[in-house]
């Protein structure tokens, strides 16, 4: 029998439909979840009552593992590449009925029904099972809950089955090791097996609708968070992974609509998801104050340590990893607006965590620069531990967000292009990086000069600013920002060692250039024209 056949919920429709268990949890409140997880052992509590979790092997997401089933939907429509792995459809047919095995022999399983994107125009129907409550917990905070009368006649569009104590037989199973994170755009279905860490369930279905809403409903879909202001702007911000995304959109004068996960249409902004899922390495309630808040009874705190001899966490402790992590509700903001769906954009912000030292902490660009910029993607994570790397490693990820973009990324900038300029938005770029020098010798810029950066961008004070174009990159720098010190604004002005700083603007620029190489045949000759200029 397959997970498909489950019927509309009744009081417990896992069990009464497949008996997987003796024990199937159904919309399980998230206080219970909390006691369940307590219950087996797997989490204590901190301070505030949040639920902290170790989530195993894997602290973060395994992308050489993660498989798109090669299908006559998808051999055609999907971008192959180092993120788009296909996989045949007999190794899902294999994983699929060991998953269904295995949970036939759990002790106890937790089932959700959910739902992703705010718009009901475009809502998808999501049914998680889960093996572990905290997952089920994150489940809960991360996807839209339905209410009681909406679950009536729940019928799933998608199965999400997350196994993280199964182990497979790469050989039989046809994948790289003994995990997995399997979709099957045939089958509607997302498979995660042998991994604990919660945010595969999450990038799972962000991957689906990246497919489904582009193609299916002319949809824009975007790795950016998003606020709206008191008059209906709103604003987007783009980046990686540690460029700011949910620490600037969550920002007390405006309201949050989400901090990752977003569409655009033609009459508005909406968010895919009922939480957030934010970094907690460095969180300090003066810095944060709202995700800082926001750990407390129903969030799920994950690979974080507690200070020796007590249940208070160490946001400065990455002994297990950089990446730890908290989820929680949306409405744990105190600005979050409800439904999750704001007004079309005035502003996008392009955020990058330059440890090179180079970017301008700000900058407005052209419709050209816009779209080389978005295309190509770029922050620099700081050197790592390992011995001999001394230099930031530079990361380009195509729309911001490669690893989750199923079709080519000329798609999604094509979409963004049009919807730029239909209407008419300024394009920013933001450097949340390092000033003065390199990572090492520089500083990271101040989170309250970035705030007062995009404050001023958002309420116009830089709309008759007197810009001055970037030697290399030919970005517009403004020469003054309110609540920011002018000497900052140039990036050169802030080195000591001007010569050192502009031989780093040309290793930077060639990056770029080397980069963009790729994508230089589908491009128009003005974004071509928006490379760097190497002196």
């Amino acid at each position: 029998m397959s997970l498909t056949t489950i019927p509309a919920p009744a009081k417990n429709p896992m069990k009464s439909a497949l008996k997987f268990s003796e024990n199937v949890h159904y919309q399980t409140s998230p206080g219970d979840l909390v006691l369940d997880t307590l219950r087996l052992g797997e989490g204590v509590l901190n301070e505030a009552g949040a639920l902290v979790i170790n989530t195993g092997e894997f602290t973060g997401r395994s992308p050489k593992d993660k498989f798109t089933v090669r299908d006559e939907i998808t051999s055609n429509t999907v971008h192959w590449n180092e993120f788009n792995i296909p996989i045949e459809e007999k190794y899902y047919q294999v994983i699929y009925k060991k998953m269904i095995d295995y949970i036939g022999r759990v002790p106890e399983l937790w089932v959700r029904d959910c739902f992703a994107c705010a718009d009901p125009r475009y809502r998808v129907n999501i049914r998680v099972v889960n093996e572990k409550p905290s997952g089920n917990l994150f489940a809960y905070n991360m996807f839209l809950r339905p209410g009681d009368d909406e679950l009536e006649n729940f019928t799933p569009d998608w199965h999400v089955i997350v196994c993280p104590g199964l182990k497979l037989d790469a050989k039989e199973c046809g994948t790289r090791q003994h995990n997995v994170s399997l979709i099957s755009f045939k089958h509607k279905m997302i498979l995660i097996a042998g991994s604990g860490y919660t945010g595969e369930m999450k990038k799972g279905v962000f991957t689906i609708l990246n497919f489904l809403l582009p193609q299916e409903k002319n949809v824009l879909s975007m790795h950016c968070s998003a606020n709206m202001g008191e008059k209906g702007d709103t604003a987007i911000f783009f980046g990686l992974s540690g460029t700011g995304k949910t620490t600037l959109s969550a920002d007390p004068n405006r309201l949050l609509i989400g901090d990752d996960e977003h569409a655009w249409t033609n009459d508005n902004i909406f968010n895919f998801e009922g939480g957030c899922y934010a970094k907690c390495i460095h969180l300090t309630k003066e810095k944060e104050p709202e995700i800082y808040q926001a750990i407390r009874h129903g969030a799920l705190v994950e690979n974080t340590k507690f200070y020796p001899g007590t249940n208070k966490i160490n946001f400065e402790d990455a002994s297990i990893t950089e990446n730890t992590r908290v989820s929680y509700p949306l409405n744990f903001i105190s600005n979050a607006l409800e439904p999750s769906i704001g007004g079309l954009p005035k502003n996008i912000f392009f955020l990058t965590c330059d440890a090179f030292g180079v970017l301008p902490p700000i900058s407005k660009l052209t419709p050209g620069q816009a779209m080389y910029q978005f295309i190509s993607g770029y922050t620099a994570k700081v050197a790592g531990t390992e011995t001999g790397v001394t230099e930031p490693n530079p990361t380009f990820s195509a729309c911001f967000g490669a690893p989750f973009l199923p079709l080519h990324p000329g798609k999604y900038a094509m979409m963004l292009g049009k919807k730029m300029q239909e209407n008419k938005v300024n394009v920013w770029l933001i450097n949340t990086g390092w000033t003065g020098g390199t990572f090492g010798v520089g500083k990271r810029m101040k989170l309250s000069y970035t705030r007062a950066m995009i404050t001023a961008a958002l309420e116009g004070q830089l709309d008759n600013a007197i810009f001055q174009e970037h030697e290399v990159f030919g970005v517009a720098m403004p020469a003054s920002c309110p609540g920011v010190p002018s000497e900052l604004l140039n990036p050169r002005n802030t080195w000591t060692d001007k010569k050192a700083y502009d031989e780093k603007a040309k290793c930077l620029a060639g990056l770029f250039i080397d980069n963009f190489e790729k994508y230089a045949a589908g491009v128009s000759a003005e974004v071509l024209a928006a490379a760097p200029k190497i002196p």
